[in-house]
């Protein structure tokens, strides 16, 4: 009898069974029987088709192909796991069915081989549908044992480097990536519902703007010029505004020179949309509307829970400034107080601040050390200082402010919004205020656009921008604690 996948063994072991089924291989070829000569196999049904709708497969013969996970040989018959897309569907495999010669080849076979079979339809004595197995086809020879049983393949270090393992071994993954696709899709459909255009920007920027991020930089050997890889669309896709269209979208690959944690990685994916004649109230009220049918659509429901937490994504979401929020969390006033005694109060809770820090910068570094933690449900920060926001129109009544909010769940930041600036003196201004933030030494402050700069003083409509994170978004969806697990293949460190 074999069991699922393969047994925990030793290196010498290891090795062993490798040169076993290689010399397999051999033998193959040497019979005529390559497996990898084979350029196709016709399926008729899927695992997961078959075991969702039974009776309309009930005796009938079907074709269908997938990696074997498991065996049990028990003389004449035999019972195996053929793992279809990420579902497990059990074959019966029969001497008197197959034939003699074909059931002797079958048996030779490995755990991990890739099969194609065909057979009838029925449901074992102990209730399991099943497939009675007529013909059976090699199609792919697997040189390598997999993971043993029980453990599957654990190690996360292993499962980011290896996920075509991971996918095999935790069938669990599969059903993530297959979540993070419905998401992705829902996203453009409600989007394309609202009569945005889908856009594509470029990559590869000659400056990087639209975001407070180091970037990564490449060379273009024809031009003989720096370039960079994108740190966001938003520049792009508002000349796209100026232009004309009203309603723009880009699903796309971002790409920042950071560190790396359990909610960043290197490249990632977001969602950035931008409409005119809106601003940012309009910006919440997509934000609410998409995750509350992207969570029926994918979930079936507004409620779910992430890390042992309920969070509810249902109904209208709080909506409160940055300094009510430091206030009710910290009890700091940055409304009616000084900021001599800001600046000393802050200190007395843990948060260290230069005595020639700005009103508004000191707000936000309050905010980020001491409240976000504490917003689990949904909730829209609003009116963000303008020192941290330079993309963001200044708010009518306080000019210290912008029209801009983040919202948070499960103390994360899960997207980043404005009322989009479009005057183009106030926005030459705050790049220039960015060149001298970077000449102190701060290499994530935003470069100058001339270039955008420009297309403002051709007159850009009063617009409403909204950037999501997908990766989060799934990582909330799909109740994983880290962004790597919702990444097919996260950045690694090379092993030597």
């Amino acid at each position: 009898m074999e069991e699922n996948l393969t047994p925990a063994i030793t290196e010498e072991e290891y090795n062993e069974v490798v040169a076993v089924r290689r010399k397999k291989l051999e033998e193959l070829k040497e019979a005529g029987k390559d497996p990898f000569e084979i350029t196709s196999f016709e399926v008729t049904a899927k695992a997961a088709d078959i075991l969702a709708d039974y009776p309309s497969f009930e005796g009938k013969t079907i074709s269908f192909a997938g990696r074997m996970i498991s065996r049990r040989i028990m003389g004449k018959a035999s019972f195996g796991h053929i793992l279809d897309c990420g579902t497990p569907l059990q074959a019966y495999f029969k001497k008197d069915e197959m034939g003699d010669d074909a059931y002797a080849d079958f048996k030779k076979w490995d755990i991990g081989d890739i099969l194609g079979l065909t057979g009838e339809v029925f449901t074992t004595h102990k209730g399991e549908i099943s497939v009675k197995v007529k013909t059976a086809v090699l199609l792919s020879k697997s040189l390598l044992p997999l993971p043993e049983k029980f453990h599957g393949l654990k190690d996360t270090d292993l499962r980011y480097r290896q996920r075509y393992v991971d996918l095999i071994s935790n069938p669990e993954v599969m059903d993530t990536f297959k979540k993070r696709s419905k998401i992705i899709s829902h996203i453009r459909s409600f989007l394309d519902s609202k009569g945005f255009i889908e856009v594509e920007t470029p990559v590869l920027n000659s400056v990087p703007g639209g975001a407070s991020a180091r970037p990564f930089i490449t060379h273009h050997n024809t031009l003989d010029i720096d370039m960079y890889l994108r740190i966001a669309p938003e520049l792009y896709l508002k000349r796209l505004i100026v232009g004309g269209f009203d309603k723009v979208y880009e699903v796309g690959r971002l790409f920042r020179n950071e560190g790396m944690d359990i909610k960043h990685n290197p490249e990632f994916t977001t969602i950035e949309l931008y409409q005119a004649y809106a601003d940012y109230n309009d910006m919440m009220d997509i934000t609410e509307e998409l995750f509350t049918t992207c969570a029926e659509k994918v979930l079936g429901t507004t409620v779910l829970n992430y890390q042992g937490t309920e969070i509810d994504l249902g109904g209208k979401w709080p909506r409160i400034t940055m300094a009510e929020a430091v206030k009710k969390y910290t009890g700091l006033d940055f409304e009616n107080s000084d900021l001599p005694s800001l600046i000393a109060e802050a200190e007395k809770i843990g948060v260290e601040l230069p005595s020639d820090i700005s009103w508004g910068k000191a707000l936000y570094e309050v905010f980020d050390q001491k409240v976000e933690e504490n917003l689990i449900q949904p909730i829209f920060i609003i009116d963000y200082p303008v020192e941290v926001s330079p993309l963001a129109k200044r708010k009518p009544s306080d000019k210290r402010l912008t029209e801009r909010f983040e919202f948070f769940i499960y103390g994360r930041e899960m997207g980043n919004a404005f009322s989009e600036l479009n005057d183009p003196v106030d926005q030459k201004g705050r790049f220039m205020q960015q060149a001298k933030e970077r000449a102190k030494g701060d290499d994530e402050a935003q470069m100058t656009d001339d270039d955008f700069v420009t297309a403002l003083e051709y007159g850009m409509p009063p617009t409403g921008g909204l950037g999501i994170g997908i990766d989060r978004m799934v990582m909330l969806f799909t109740d994983n604690y880290s962004i790597r697990d919702v990444l097919l293949f996260p950045t690694m460190k090379p092993k030597k």
